[in-house]
């Protein structure tokens, strides 16, 4: 039998206030999901000012890091990147039309290596986006390493 751990809203807020803090830090205007191990949206926040394209952009890059176990980018680094061409996860992105990302900005969330969870940042260039994502990233291990109430 397996042992499920999952993130709720609970624990996705506190994860949107450190990208948010960052991203003012950067003076970036991003926005920013979190889903669950299922990929499913569990809190997006468009900053104000955000670009409307982001919202889908920052879901697809969440959805993309919980269904592959990992950080978008990792998909084009060179020089064997999965997606890059010529390698075998080349074309990839075509499989899920709008809902799979292969670029900065897609962050899994693993608690006792377990996929729990995913975000999706999405506004600025890649480090901005890297940036932002190791705040929610770090913010995420501040909540799992606190003792339980």
């Amino acid at each position: 039998m397996h042992r499920i751990h999952r993130i709720d809203l609970d624990d996705a807020l506190p994860l949107l206030a450190a990208g948010r803090a960052k991203a003012e830090e950067l003076g970036v205007k991003q926005t920013l999901c979190v889903c669950d191990e299922s990929a499913n949206v569990i809190a997006l926040h468009r900053l104000p000012g955000a670009r409307l394209t982001g919202v889908d952009i920052a879901i697809a890059k969440a959805f993309t890091a919980a269904g592959h176990e990992r950080a978008t980018h990792l998909f084009n680094e060179p020089p064997n990147g999965p997606a890059l061409p010529g390698n075998e996860a080349f074309g990839i992105s075509h499989m899920l039309p709008g809902k799979f990302a292969v670029f900065v900005g897609g962050f899994p969330l693993v608690h006792d290596g377990q996929i729990v969870g995913a975000v999706g940042i999405s506004g600025g260039n890649g480090e901005q986006d890297k940036a932002v994502g190791a705040a929610m990233l770090a913010e995420f291990e501040t909540l799992v390493s606190a003792p339980a109430p």
